[in-house]
């Protein structure tokens, strides 16, 4: 029971943080807040679709949308349902502007390499506290089977800054960048640092 209360009081807090930090990365974000919505919708449409639909009952998916580009990563058995969720996803949500379908072949990691794979995302945000080329809000992050995916609207350096900070965390296999480029930084940035 003591640990059941534990894990309650956990997760509480974990919510708590959670919204905090999302009313923070939406007023730092480069998206306007329709924007971030619409990419939020999008991402609760792929896991509810993903999760009912009896053709990927043994696939592992996970999905990231940034500016309705949406990343494909997991697990399924075979070329055709990797073909398949692709497919479907863009059926799901006809607003999605471009698929990244990174979905492996083989069975699906376990809970180890999943807890692996969100130290690595943990480590990744951390590391990018400690730099000064780009708000760590303008970066999304997600890891799976050890390589780092990067999402955002980012200038070129910012995106290299980006992914050499990456690379540092520990158990990293591989960093991949998929970002949308930005020329320059917007100007109300610019005066914020002023």
């Amino acid at each position: 029971m003591t640990n059941f209360l534990l894990l309650t009081a956990c997760v509480s807090a974990i919510q708590g943080v959670s919204t905090v930090s999302s009313i923070i990365s939406i007023s730092n974000d480069r998206r306007s807040a329709g924007e971030v919505l619409d990419d939020k919708t999008i991402t609760l449409r792929l896991f509810n679709w993903s999760r009912k639909d009896l053709t990927l009952n043994n696939a592992h998916l996970n999905f990231m949308v940034y500016n309705k580009t949406v990343l494909i990563t997991g697990e399924v058995e075979t070329p055709k349902i990797r073909i398949y969720a692709s497919k479907q996803a863009q059926l799901q949500v006809p607003k999605i502007s471009k698929i990244f379908n990174e979905i492996k072949l083989s069975p699906s990691n376990g809970l180890l390499s999943r807890a692996k794979d969100s130290t690595i995302t943990i480590q990744v945000e951390f590391l990018f506290q400690n730099q000064e080329v780009f708000h760590p809000t303008h970066v999304q992050v997600m890891t799976e089977d050890q390589v780092v995916y990067l999402m955002g609207a980012v200038t070129k350096r910012e995106a290299d800054m980006a992914a050499k900070t990456a690379a540092k965390a520990r158990g990293v296999y591989k960093v991949i960048k998929l970002f949308d480029y930005i020329k320059t930084r917007p100007k109300a940035e610019i005066k914020k640092l002023k």
